[in-house]
Parts: C-alpha cells; sequence; structure tokens
C-alpha cells in the first residue's frame, strides 16, 4: 500500500528584520497509511510549522508534500481546502470550536461545507458525540462545556468526515492529566477503528511512545527516526 504522506527536501524560511529565518530545514521523510507518529523536540524546533505544511495548511518556501497520493504545492487555497475537507481531519490544542454553534453543529461544519444536507449527516454527528461520550451536551454551546469536553466535540468533528490522515497539535496541551489521558485514549480508540493515519505533534513523551514512530525534530532539522519493532512493539 502506498505512504499516504511523502514529504521530499522541504524547507520553510520566514523573514525576521532583515534576516531569513530558516523553521524546517531539508525535511524528508514517508508515513505509512494507517499508522501513527509522533512529531517531537524543544520549542521553536519547527514541529508545527512541519505539520501545517504537511497538512497543506503553509506552502513550503522549496520542497514537495504528497498527501494521499496528492501534490499539493501547484494546488490553489481552495483546492487544498478541497483536499483537507475530503481526506484529512484536524485536532487542535485550541480547540477552534465556533462559539455561536451548539457541539452538534460544531461536528456537522465539516460535511455541511461539503455541501451535504444537514438531515443527513446529523445522525453520524450523534453517534460521534456519543461515542466520546457527550451524547447528552449535544445542544450545549461551547462556553457551557469544560476544556475536556469542548476537546472531545473536537475530535468528534476531526473523524466525521471518515479522514484518511488525522493531524493533532498538542491534543492535550491545554488539559489536565486525567483528562489529557482520557483524551489520549479516544484519539488512539477512534483512530483504530475508524482506520485513520495518525500524525500529531507532542511535547508529552509518554503520548509519543504511544505512537509506531518518533520524529525528533532540533533547529529545524530531524535529529532522530525511530520505529517500533512489530513484533516487539520497542522502538
Amino acid at each position: 500500500m502506498p505512504d499516504i504522506l511523502q514529504i521530499n527536501r522541504l524547507v520553510r524560511e520566514f523573514k525576521s528584520g532583515d534576516n531569513l529565518l530558516t523553521v524546517v530545514n531539508n525535511i524528508s521523510f514517508n508515513i505509512e497509511r494507517g499508522t501513527t507518529c509522533a512529531i517531537v523536540g524543544p520549542s521553536g524546533s519547527g514541529k508545527t510549522t512541519l505539520l501545517g505544511l504537511c497538512a497543506g495548511l503553509d506552502r513550503p518556501t522549496s520542497g514537495e508534500v504528497i498527501l494521499n497520493g496528492i501534490t499539493m504545492n501547484p494546488l490553489s487555497e481552495d483546492e487544498r481546502a478541497k483536499v483537507r475537507n475530503k481526506h484529512v481531519g484536524f485536532v487542535f490544542q485550541t480547540f477552534q470550536l465556533v462559539p455561536t454553534l451548539t457541539a452538534l453543529e460544531n461536528v456537522m461544519v465539516p460535511l455541511e461545507l461539503r455541501g451535504e444536507s444537514p438531515r443527513k449527516i446529523e445522525g453520524r454527528a450523534k453517534e460521534l458525540l456519543s461515542e466520546v461520550g457527550l451524547g447528552d451536551r449535544m445542544d450545549h454551546y461551547p462556553t457551557q462545556l469544560s476544556g475536556g469536553e469542548q476537546q472531545r466535540v473536537a475530535i468528534a468533528r476531526a473523524f466525521i468526515n471518515s479522514p484518511e490522515i488525522l493531524f493533532a497539535d498538542e491534543p492535550t496541551g491545554n488539559l489536565d492529566t486525567e483528562t489529557g489521558s482520557h483524551i489520549e485514549e479516544l484519539i488512539f480508540d477512534l483512530n483504530r477503528k475508524e482506520e485513520t493515519t495518525l500524525v500529531l505533534v507532542t511535547h508529552d513523551p509518554a503520548l509519543a511512545e504511544k505512537c509506531d514512530r518518533i520524529i525528533t525534530l532540533k533547529n529545524g532539522f530531524i535529529h532522530s527516526d525511530s520505529q517500533k519493532s512489530e513484533e516487539t512493539g520497542v522502538a
């Protein structure tokens, strides 16, 4: 089965005054379909920038991103948005829920953007909210939900379009330890059930160790790339 994500000699530079800052520096790797991968490293190492490039949220200065067989570089903003809506799910540290929509309505948004009728997708949204333990909170607005509950809504929203790949940026970063552990379990359980590839950025070594593979960044470069043995489960 072909790799779901191919990153070839990726570079991302930003202007800082008169200087040019290289945040992602000549990075290459492939990710196999159905696997889980953690991207780790110290603050400022380029983790979140790399994740945004992989997901097509940002354009590289040079290099190539091939997502589910689609070369992202030549696509327009609208074309990349369509690729993300069809193939990609996101879970962010800051939840990014629409405050004027209920939990149910927030989960339905990705498929509504595809033009599908609310009546058709409501059942799927309710099913996902029940799976993440919010069957009795569907009509609540984000301000009426705890941080952990908001992240559960975000997870349900991420899976509504049955994505081939899920990108998660510090998904437990704003949560207490106990709530964060529950969120981790939900992400991995849904990931296995939906047979989705998972790529996450985290500062949490314990969360990274749950993944099949750990890519460590340092100063914009890949410092190490370790993969667990299928037989032993040990990196």
